[in-house]
């Protein structure tokens, strides 16, 4: 109930970018965690023309994410986010209706740019629209957004029990509501004068070193969240011989973020900046590895459900602990993004943050695929748990050695000033 009272406290148009992102991620995870399987099985495609079409929509999401965020500034969120929503409409219908491979790689296209369009509009009109309290908008944000990345999955499986066209359709529906219900209520934002060009807004961005800095230090949050979808289920199936397994690690989170986000953020806002709990969280996010590594290892098949129960709760206790990094980390890195340059230029901020710890994330994944495999294959199991812990721990270092340096930005002292209000208020309630 809390979690209501605090949305009714923020204004309309944050409430109902957080039902957007409900529906975003459930619309999102509701279709793409099967269309691989889709391509292949279904439609019969070879695995080269099914990595060919995942790589185009992963490509064109992270590579035109700085375009996104221009937009943002220079035609205003609102716009670009309904925009986005649209595409990615027309994008999931494509998927629905087409098996040739033309029309698959135009929506793979369609929707990667959709999400480069208004991942970084939604972020910055958040940014604006929240004022001093960017960090619990941010927080409500997450919790919308992992509740959507459950919800998604699950209404995805029950539609494919029809055929993958009914889950393509009922995504694109879903964001066809979105679109319409955006493009008929959510007010309008400022949009400031442009000072330079776009490619003088570029170089402004890409010549603040610090911030590019700090977004390769994100590499470790970025890999490890990936890891939610990678190592933690593969780890939680091979512990309990049990498929579904891998989707208790989704259930524990999804618990966690609505029982513990906002009560976290809050009681960390008033207390230290934003920095100390950013390297707090990460580290923490390192440290969830060490629970799966130390049972790592070729293990009996469980003998029943409570075996199998005792033989998940490593992995369990791990992404908990992932979960709860997340939640300590991710609001105060949201809130410190647009802190890094002028107010004009917050959505291009936030694009560039999302290509460059994108393509770090990239990287940082394929070290950690190939230590599964080599993992595997040199009787180490424990190799890729100890290469996620190393991420971690090297992010919260590197935070902290910006930290120490004094090169990140710090909070004004209007934002300090209600920071340490709302933690006294927070305690006396």
């Amino acid at each position: 109930m809390k979690i209501w009272h605090e949305i009714r406290r923020f204004p309309f148009a944050i409430r109902l970018l957080l039902i957007n992102q409900l529906g975003v991620n459930t619309g999102f995870y509701l279709l793409i965690p099967y269309l691989a399987v889709h391509l292949g099985e279904d439609l019969g495609m070879s695995a080269a023309v099914v990595g060919i079409v995942l790589g185009v929509r992963n490509l064109s999401q992270q590579g035109l994410f700085l375009i996104g965020g221009s937009a943002s500034d220079r035609l205003g969120a609102r716009g670009v986010i309904i925009a986005g929503c649209a595409l990615r409409t027309v994008g999931f219908g494509l998927f629905a209706l087409g098996d040739g491979l033309a029309v698959l790689v135009a929506a793979s296209v369609l929707s990667g740019l959709a999400g480069a369009l208004f991942n970084p509009a939604v972020r910055a009109y958040l940014a604006q629209a929240a004022g001093d309290r960017k960090a619990e908008a941010f927080a409500l944000f997450n919790v919308f957004a992992t509740t959507g990345a459950l919800v998604g999955p699950l209404l995805g499986s029950v539609l494919l029990l029809v055929d993958f066209r009914a889950a393509a359709l009922t995504a694109a529906a879903l964001f066809a509501l979105l679109t319409v219900a955006q493009a008929l209520v959510l007010p309008p934002c400022t949009v400031a004068p442009a000072e330079n060009s776009v490619l003088g807004d570029w170089r402004e961005v890409l010549g603040n070193r610090v911030f590019l800095a700090f977004a390769l230090a994100m590499v470790g949050m970025f890999t490890l969240q990936n890891q939610l979808y990678l190592l933690l289920p593969d780890g939680a199936r091979r512990a309990t011989g049990w498929d579904g397994a891998a989707g208790l690690v989704f259930l524990v989170g999804t618990v966690a973020n609505l029982a513990l986000q906002l009560r976290i953020t809050r009681a960390l806002k008033g207390r230290g900046d934003r920095a100390r709990w950013i390297c707090a969280g990460l580290a923490l996010m390192g440290l969830a590895f060490l629970p799966p590594m130390a049972v790592a290892g070729p293990a009996p098949p469980p003998a029943g459900p409570g075996a199998a129960a005792l033989h998940a709760l490593p992995v369990l206790a791990g992404a908990l602990l992932l979960y709860l990094g997340v939640m300590i980390a991710q609001p105060f890195v949201m809130e410190l993004i647009p802190a890094f340059g002028r107010a004009e230029l917050t959505g291009t901020y936030f694009g560039l943050f999302y290509v460059v710890s994108g393509i770090a994330a990239a990287v940082g994944n394929t070290v950690i695929g190939w230590a599964m495999d080599t993992g595997e294959h040199t009787r180490t199991p424990w190799l890729p748990w100890a290469c996620a812990l190393a991420f971690g721990l090297a992010s919260a270092a590197g935070v902290g050695w910006l930290h120490r340096l004094r090169a990140l930005p710090g909070r004004t002292t209007e934002e300090t000033t209600a920071a340490t209000t709302a933690a006294t208020t927070a305690g006396k309630a």
